[in-house]
């Protein structure tokens, strides 16, 4: 047997470990460093030359850049990618209203848009109150005139 043998090659399962966490530690190292560069182009408070400048530096000094990177800017990284979050989430969520109201807004709302018209002064109780036996009997809003067509032969 030879005498400088590697203890993970004597056992194949050792060997078999040994790849996969090179492996894991590679594909962790790429996520790293698109994670970073994709922070550096999210970042609005840096502008276009410290955007450059970080990104020169990933690039053609990838280890150290990085290292460097998430030590001086990585508390920030988080908070960056939780408002990205959080905004993805409020433009979903007003999506789902928008479309499950399916363009129409609902008596309640207009109730409160007729109180708080009222509150301004812009229209008076009278008015108001006539909108809003409109509007809880399902009627058309005052002002508009529903004309019915009839067809010929029917």
């Amino acid at each position: 047997m030879n005498a400088q043998t590697y203890l993970a090659y004597d056992y194949p399962l050792l060997g078999a470990f040994w790849t996969m966490l090179w492996f894991f530690l590679w594909i962790m190292w790429f996520v790293l460093l698109f994670r970073v560069i994709v922070d550096i182009f999210r970042d609005d408070s840096m502008g276009g030359w410290g955007k450059a400048g970080w990104l020169v530096f990933v690039i053609l000094l990838p280890f150290l850049g990085v290292l460097v990177y998430v030590i001086a800017r990585g508390r920030d990284m988080g908070s960056r990618e939780v408002a990205q979050a959080r905004a993805q989430q409020q433009a979903f969520d007003a999506y789902v209203r928008e479309t499950a109201a399916g363009g129409r807004t609902s008596g309640v709302d207009d109730l409160a848009r007729l109180s708080e018209m009222r509150a301004r002064g812009d229209i008076t109780d009278a008015e108001f109150a006539r909108a809003k036996e409109q509007l809880l009997s399902g009627g058309a809003p005052a002002g508009s005139s529903t004309s019915v067509t009839s067809t010929p032969g029917r």
